[in-house]
């Protein structure tokens, strides 16, 4: 009887990295940059605003499996997602979702006018212009892969939730990155890093990998990925979640040219 190859051993959620999932593919990212900007964006760009975009709905999501943990449930629902963010200022990011999502209703506050008068808030509507919003159902492939990459499931709300978030969030960051190249560089921005009081504060990030603005290289049509890493630092604040969002970013770019 013929022996039978043995079978690799399957490794759990726990104990696989984040770095074997490709849940937002490069094909993705650059159709979001084409909504934003008609400049060209190389293969390292594509890769290092995936792995960004993947790093911080990673972190989303386990703030919220750490919530739904201590009612002992294991379906995520969008309560857990607010509990995250609530316990964690760094996963408040793609803001303009919140005004269209039913699980932020009521907690992003009233606008006034100059006079006083409260802003109605915007009624859903068709636009011709594609928007972060409209488009972020083609998110939701990639975020079921990384619910799953991260051993948990999600109720449909919730899904959406992180679509939206993904969406926004990546279309923030392909603005930001346009704007890097039409002016040379970060100028608008400092070096801003939150830390808890009870946490050591991060090592800094390496010198290189952020340029000067007067140092930046390239052209003025594209988009590379440094231009990507300068974004970064404008949507993610500080904190760790920004060094592991660069960190990711830097090592998926250097893999996608090797």
């Amino acid at each position: 009887m013929t022996a039978q190859p043995a079978r690799p051993e399957r490794r759990g959620p726990e104990t696989a990295s984040i770095m074997d999932v490709p849940p937002f593919k490069p094909s993705l990212v650059k159709a979001v940059f084409r909504d934003v900007t008609p400049m060209h964006v190389s293969r390292s760009a594509a890769w290092a605003a995936a792995a960004v975009t993947r790093t911080v709905l990673t972190e989303i999501i386990e703030g919220a499996r750490r919530a739904a943990a201590e009612e002992a449930r294991k379906k995520l629902i969008p309560g857990d997602l607010l509990s995250a963010i609530d316990r964690n200022v760094e996963l408040e990011v793609g803001h303009k979702w919140y005004d269209h999502s039913p699980t932020f209703r009521g907690l992003t506050g009233v606008l006034y006018d100059a006079e006083g008068v409260i802003v109605p808030s915007r009624k859903r509507g068709r636009s011709r212009r594609p928007s972060a919003v409209v488009g972020a159902h083609r998110f939701e492939a990639g975020v079921k892969k990384l619910l799953r990459s991260q051993g948990a499931t999600a109720v449909p709300a919730m899904v959406r939730d992180l679509d939206g978030i993904a969406s926004v969030f990546l279309t923030d960051l392909a603005r930001d990155a346009a704007m890097v190249v039409r002016e040379g560089g970060v100028k608008r921005f400092g070096t801003v890093t939150l830390v808890m009081s009870d946490e050591p504060a991060p090592p800094p990030f390496p010198e290189d990998s952020l340029r000067a603005p007067s140092a930046r290289r390239g052209d003025g049509r594209t988009i590379g990925r440094d231009d990507i890493l300068a974004a970064t630092t404008m949507q993610l604040f500080g904190g760790n979640l920004r060094q592991r969002a660069l960190t990711s970013a830097v090592v998926s770019a250097s893999a996608s040219s090797s």
